[in-house]
Formats: C-alpha cells, sequence, structure tokens
C-alpha cells in the first residue's frame, strides 16, 4: 500500500534562506515580542515544572528566553537555521522530520513558525511522539485572519489588470481546524484561541518592506515566476487606500496569532464520562436549570 506525499505548498529552502538573511540584517520582531509576553503569561499559569523542553522552529530566542527565566536550564533549541545564540544549545533540523526519541521531552514550545511547513498534521505527530506522558505542547503561528486587505487588494488589481490572480500571500490556517488537526495526532484536551489586533502603515508599500524585512515575502510554489507588473502593484494600493484606510490617510492591515496547546495523554488527565454515565437526564437538568419543578 502506499501513501501519498503531502502536497509542496511552500518552497521551504527559500522561505528559509530569506529569513536567515531577514534575521542577518536585523529583523523587525514585534510578532516575535508579542507573543513571547503571552507565552510567558500562558505557562505562568500552569502550575506543574517541565525539566527538558525543546523550543521548536522559533526563528529567534525570544521564546527560549522566556523558558530560561522560568528557571529551565536543559533548554534544546531545534531549527533548519543556525544563527548565533545565548540561549540552550542548538541542533538543525527539518521541521517535518524530527529526530528525537519517543519521549525525549516534558515541554516542547514553537513561535510563529509552523505556518511554513508543508505537512502541519506530519509536524503534529511528531511532536506528540516525542513528548512523555503528560508533556505539553505550546506553539503558535500566524492565522487565517492574517493580512485579509492584503490579499484582497492584490487579487482584485490581478483581476482587473491581468484578468486573473496568481498567489502571492501564503494561506494560514483557521484556527477552527486545529483542534480537530491535534485530536488526530493523539493530543488530550487541545485548546486553540487566537489573538487579532491591526497595526497602521503608511501604505500598502510600507507593509509590503516590513513583511520582507521579516523574510515573509512570497515563497508559494506556485507563485509566478515572471516579474510583477508595477501597475499591479499600483492599483492594488490604489484599492488598499481606498477600503482600508483612516481619515489621517494611513491604512489598516489585521494580523491574527493563533495559539495551540494540547497534552500527551497520562491516566491523571480528565477525561470525559462513559456515555449513559450521566446521574441526572438531560430533560431534568434543563427543568433544573430554568427553575421547574
Amino acid at each position: 500500500m502506499t501513501t501519498s506525499s503531502p502536497p509542496l505548498i511552500f518552497d521551504r529552502p527559500l522561505s528559509r534562506a530569506r529569513l536567515a538573511r531577514a534575521i542577518a540584517r536585523g529583523a523587525p520582531d514585534f510578532l516575535m515580542r508579542r507573543a513571547a509576553e503571552d507565552l510567558e503569561d500562558r505557562l505562568a499559569a500552569i502550575r506543574r515544572d517541565f525539566p527538558r523542553a525543546l523550543d521548536l522552529a522559533t526563528p529567534s530566542e525570544h521564546f527560549a528566553k522566556v523558558l530560561a527565566a522560568r528557571g529551565r536550564s536543559n533548554i534544546l533549541r531545534a531549527s533548519a537555521l543556525m544563527p548565533a545564540i545565548e540561549t540552550g544549545a542548538q541542533i538543525v533540523v527539518d521541521e517535518e522530520a524530527l529526530p528525537f526519541k519517543p519521549e525525549s521531552f516534558d515541554l516542547i514550545v514553537s513561535g510563529m513558525a509552523l505556518h511554513w511547513v508543508n505537512d502541519l498534521p506530519g509536524v503534529f505527530a511528531q511532536v506528540r511522539r516525542s513528548l512523555a506522558p503528560d508533556g505539553l505542547f505550546l506553539a503558535c503561528l500566524a492565522g487565517g485572519a492574517s493580512l485579509i486587505e492584503l490579499r484582497g487588494a492584490l487579487a482584485r488589481a490581478e483581476d482587473e489588470i491581468l484578468g486573473g490572480a496568481s498567489p502571492r500571500v501564503s494561506p494560514f490556517v483557521d484556527v477552527r481546524d486545529l483542534g480537530g488537526l491535534l485530536q488526530r495526532a493523539g493530543f488530550a484536551l487541545p485548546v486553540t484561541d487566537a489573538d487579532a489586533f491591526t497595526l497602521r502603515y503608511d501604505s500598502m508599500f510600507a507593509l509590503c518592506d516590513e513583511l520582507r524585512a521579516m523574510g515573509a515575502a512570497n515563497a508559494l510554489t506556485a507563485r509566478s515566476r515572471k516579474p510583477p507588473r508595477r501597475s499591479v502593484f499600483a492599483r492594488a494600493a490604489e484599492i488598499y487606500a481606498e477600503n482600508f484606510s483612516d481619515p489621517d490617510g494611513r491604512v489598516r492591515a489585521s494580523f491574527e496569532i493563533v495559539w495551540l496547546s494540547g497534552w500527551a495523554p497520562h491516566e491523571s488527565q480528565q477525561k470525559p464520562l462513559k456515555p449513559g454515565s450521566a446521574q441526572m437526564r438531560l430533560a431534568d437538568a434543563l427543568k433544573a436549570g430554568r427553575g421547574e419543578s
């Protein structure tokens, strides 16, 4: 029996090369700083010790520094990139082919990286195998509401000028799908939520410049190889300004950081009641809630 390979959505060597250049040049880190603050809050709410921690694919030290500040010294950073680091040990890995033995870690975190993988369900399954029983996976990635204005303006401009749109902005995972993916990978108690916010820029071109500085330019395998027409981007900027600008002339850009967590199953965890084991009929519970006798 043969199994089909996942579709190659991203040119991952290209995306890694762009990200490495961006990091070397001092890429804007406002998303990573926001995510790291959120990670700190989430870990503070968990009254558990995680002796063996893995920071998977996070393209900066922000997450590792949060772990170190919480007293975790046994931190391993695993990434396809090898920037200079100060926090924890590091090995080079492909996020889609993890080399770790089963139950190697008690905590695995990942920050703003997994939206670039082609086989997200496969990564989740490998992370699950790498966690010890009652170990925690806590990650964030770009969500489906990110850059909806830019995607819409570019698609409309290309359709008007070229008679059709080519893929220019990466697809993002919908928060509603992640819980199901975690369950399929064998995680217990999966939870997902989203941090949605809006930033403002002088123009669409200023937004695009910042995305390129972050190493987030178009790396889709289905992207057009032809040089983009200036007229398309000029028209897209007009559409963007017409529909998403404020009275001061600046334009809005939506961002969404999707968070997910799941636990490696353990007998101590809460479990749903077995069918038929309830002590009260649903109809009686509903009557009690309405105050009926």
